[in-house]
């Protein structure tokens, strides 16, 4: 099986550190963050998510331990956002947010079974999906060591495995978790205490109202634009994701989605057929 590493210049990290730093960002995230522990081998890291009070998506993020506190592997463009944002909480708790980007760098690497033997920096097997493979964190200089297939490699990748990008696949501040995939991406824990937004993210879990989710495209045509709406006849039932030849994301209603396959209406986006590589069912 080869191997393949992209060094992801799109991504940041933030450290937070302190004696509070588990238990406040704990109150704060979709994921159970306080009991992540080093272990023999890779660390161990979360997917999770920082939500409006009404329960959308305002930024998302690895965490993974680092000595005394934190590492959040975030998109880059947000760090200094998320940072300013984080801080509105911090209010007397024990805690430091420093914005490490210029001095660490996340590389991701897919296609190997086991963390490469080469790997030397924090590596963590990355908490989505198996299919993603690993994430490593270092210096830049030592990521430029390894070989770089180059970020559009990575995207390719991504796509293929039906894992969404936040900004090109759901709006920020506009989708909830569940359209997202978040909790069939292991990014919340329903068992935990309160965060920002818990009470909208429960009530749509008990209740099943997750009525519109991100779902693996195939094109039939040219890709169309991120955000190009996706029609069943006259009905706007979503909007297209990101894409790489053939392959694409589309965040859709479902129900509208399976009304259209029982009627043998095409979806279409502009004049590119779309076919659902996963069943439309919520």
């Amino acid at each position: 099986m080869s191997s393949w590493t992209a060094i992801l210049g799109s991504r940041g990290l933030l450290r937070i550190a302190g004696p509070d730093a588990r238990e406040w960002l704990q109150g704060l995230v979709t994921n159970d963050v306080e009991h992540l522990g080093m272990q023999a081998g890779p660390y161990e890291a979360r997917f999770a998510a920082l939500l409006s009070p009404q329960g959308k998506i305002l930024f998302d993020f690895f965490v993974a331990p680092d000595a005394d506190g934190l590492l959040l592997d975030c998109a880059a463009d947000q760090a200094q956002a998320l940072a300013r944002r984080i801080a509105m909480y911090k209010l007397r708790s024990r805690i430091e947010i420093s914005d490490l980007s210029g001095s660490l760098a996340v590389a991701a690497i897919w296609g190997e079974a086991e963390p490469p033997a080469y790997a030397q920096g924090r590596i963590f097997a990355d908490p989505r999906t198996p299919a993603m493979g690993w994430r490593m964190i270092a210096p830049p200089s030592e990521l430029e060591v390894l070989g770089n297939y180059g970020e559009a490699a990575y995207e390719a990748h991504r796509i293929a495995c039906a894992v969404p990008r936040g900004g090109l696949d759901f709006p920020w501040g506009d989708a909830f978790p569940h359209e997202a995939n978040m909790d069939r991406l292991h990014g919340i824990d329903f068992r935990k205490g309160c965060y920002v937004g818990q009470e909208v993210v429960s009530r749509v879990e008990h209740r099943g109202l997750a009525r519109k989710r991100i779902v693996g495209v195939r094109l039939d045509g040219p890709a169309p634009e991120i955000g190009a709406p996706v029609q069943a006849g006259e009905i706007a039932i979503g909007a297209m994701g990101s894409s790489v030849g053939e392959t694409g994301l589309a965040i859709l209603r479902l129900d509208r989605a399976e009304e259209a396959r029982a009627a043998g209406v095409a979806l279409l986006c502009g004049a590119t057929g779309i076919e659902l590589i996963e069943a439309p069912t919520a």
